[in-house]
């Protein structure tokens, strides 16, 4: 049974191959010369046009009382170093699907995406990430097209189901 995606190489079906060229790494491939993706500068197609690109929810303990200090420290910090990222308020229970204490950061580009991403990689500390597309979608983005920085938490997505096109599709009787 194919699988339900589109193919990943659309648009490059009659593309000349690519060489097997070895870099003087020795290890990587060479790859020619060629326009750079329009993905450095605006979200793929599937993304929801109404909404930011990307969420990314830091989440934390909060019966932890360190954590907890350090989560403070690091929502204060975020605003400071990315003033031009949509940052909200600190929540100090679990909130919508999410399991535990959390606050959300909002980026609108894919600049802007790269820039956080890498910085929480290296400042996050005790903190685990959720970073999840904006698509038309709000069960696929908290569920298959999310990724995780730190410990992945369950999350609770019944609410998130009767949203979702995909699981309708996959649901529907076939003829």
């Amino acid at each position: 049974m194919p699988l339900p995606y589109p193919s990943p190489l659309a648009g490059y079906e009659n593309a000349e191959p690519l060489p097997n060229k070895i870099n003087p790494d020795g290890k990587s491939l060479y790859n020619p010369p060629g326009p750079l993706s329009k993905a450095y500068d605006q979200f793929p197609e599937q993304f929801n046009p109404n909404k930011n690109g990307f969420d990314f929810h830091i989440y934390y303990i909060q019966s932890d009382e360190e954590e907890t200090k350090f989560a403070r420290a690091l929502h204060e910090r975020m605003r400071r170093e990315f003033p031009e990222i949509r940052i909200y308020r600190f929540w100090d229970r679990p909130v919508g699907p999410h399991p535990v204490a959390m606050f959300e950061a909002n980026v609108f580009s894919p600049h802007e995406t790269g820039a956080l991403f890498s910085w929480l990689a290296v400042n996050r500390g005790p903190c685990s990430v959720l970073i999840h597309p904006n698509t038309d979608d709000p069960f696929l983005d908290h569920t298959e097209l999310a990724t995780w920085m730190g410990r992945q938490w369950p999350l609770r997505t019944e609410m998130l189901r009767p949203f979702s096109k995909a699981l309708a599709a996959r649901n529907a009787p076939t003829a």
